[in-house]
C-alpha cells in the first residue's frame, strides 16, 4: 500500500493535487490506518493517471469526472466531443492524447506497448492477465518513458517465445482456482518446471523483468494480485519449488529448511534428476 506521497510520485503530480482532486471527488479518499495514515492500492495509481492526463489537455474537473464514470461508448463519444469543442484551445500533442484516450489500452500507454498487449490479445492470453499488464505499464510509463523502448524490446523477444507464451496461458487458467484447489499444484508445479528449464537454458536476467524499480516492482505485484486474487496462492506455491515473486522472479535456496535441513527433492529437482 502507498502513502499520498508514493501515490503522488507514482503518478506524476504533487500531493497537492492529490488532496485537490479528493476534494473534487475525483479520487475516493481511504480511510486512515492505525498509524493515522492513509494508504492507496496500486488501483488508485492508474485512476491518478487517467485524471492528470484529461487535466492536463485542459478538460474541465467537473467533465473528468463524468468521463472517469462513463462506460467504453459513453467515454469514446465524449473525447470526440472534448476534441471538438477545444480544438483551438488546446496543443497539438494534448489533442492527440486526448483521441488516444477512447482506445481502451491507449490510455497513457506509447504505441508499441498497446501493439503489444494487442499481440497478446491474439495469441489467446487471458484478457485479466492483460489488464495487469497495462495497469502495470501506465505508472512504468508515466515514470520512465525514456526506458519503455529499451523494455519492450525485452518484452517482444519474450511473446515470440512459445514457451512464454504457454507460461501466461498456464497463468491464465489459475486465475479461477480457488486457494484450496489441488490444480494450482499442479500448475505451480509446471510453471516451476517451465521457469527453470528457461532459466538454466537462457540465464535468470531473461526471466526477470530488467531492472524496474522496488517501488515499482511492488506496485505491479499489488495490480496483480488485487486482479487475479488467486496468483497470490500461486505465488506461495512456487516459492516452495524454488521461485519468488511476480514482477521479478527470483530463485529460492532450496537446499535448507528452516532449520537447517536438507528439505525433500522438489517437482524441479525431480524433473531435472529424471532427464
Amino acid at each position: 500500500m502507498l502513502t499520498i506521497g508514493e501515490l503522488a510520485s507514482c503518478a506524476g503530480v504533487t500531493v497537492r493535487a492529490v488532496r485537490h482532486y479528493h476534494a473534487k471527488g475525483l479520487l475516493p479518499e481511504p480511510e486512515r490506518d492505525h498509524s493515522g495514515y492513509r494508504r492507496y492500492g496500486a488501483s488508485a495509481v492508474v485512476e491518478l493517471i487517467k485524471i492528470r492526463i484529461l487535466a492536463e489537455a485542459g478538460v474541465p474537473l467537473a467533465r473528468v469526472r463524468e468521463l472517469l464514470q462513463a462506460d467504453e461508448a459513453e467515454f469514446a463519444i465524449a473525447v470526440a466531443d472534448i476534441d471538438k469543442r477545444l480544438r483551438a484551445e488546446i496543443r497539438e500533442r494534448h489533442r492527440e492524447r486526448i483521441a488516444r484516450l477512447a482506445a481502451g489500452d491507449n490510455l497513457a500507454l506509447p504505441p508499441e506497448v498497446v501493439e503489444s498487449l494487442d499481440r497478446l490479445r491474439a495469441l489467446g492470453v487471458d484478457e485479466r492477465i492483460i489488464q495487469v499488464e497495462r495497469d502495470g505499464w501506465i505508472p512504468l510509463a508515466a515514470h520512465s518513458p525514456e526506458r519503455v523502448p529499451e523494455w519492450m524490446a525485452r518484452k517482444r523477444e519474450q511473446i515470440a517465445d512459445p514457451q512464454f507464451i504457454d507460461f501466461y496461458l498456464t497463468l491464465g487458467q489459475a486465475l479461477d482456482r480457488n486457494d484450496d484447489d489441488r490444480r494450482l499444484v499442479e500448475l505451480a508445479d509446471q510453471l516451476a518446471v517451465y521457469i527453470t528449464q528457461v532459466a538454466d537454458e537462457r540465464g535468470e536476467d531473461y526471466v526477470d523483468d530488467a531492472a524496474i524499480e522496488p517501488p515499482f516492482v511492488m506496485l505491479m505485484d499489488i495490480l496483480a494480485f488485487d486482479t487475479a486474487p488467486p496468483a497470490r496462492r500461486l505465488m506461495e506455491l512456487l516459492k516452495k519449488r524454488g521461485w519468488t515473486g511476480w514482477t521479478k522472479l527470483q530463485r529460492v535456496d532450496l537446499t535448507r529448511g528452516a532449520a537447517g535441513t536438507r528439505q525433500e527433492d522438489t517437482p524441479v529437482q525431480r524433473f531435472r534428476r529424471e532427464r
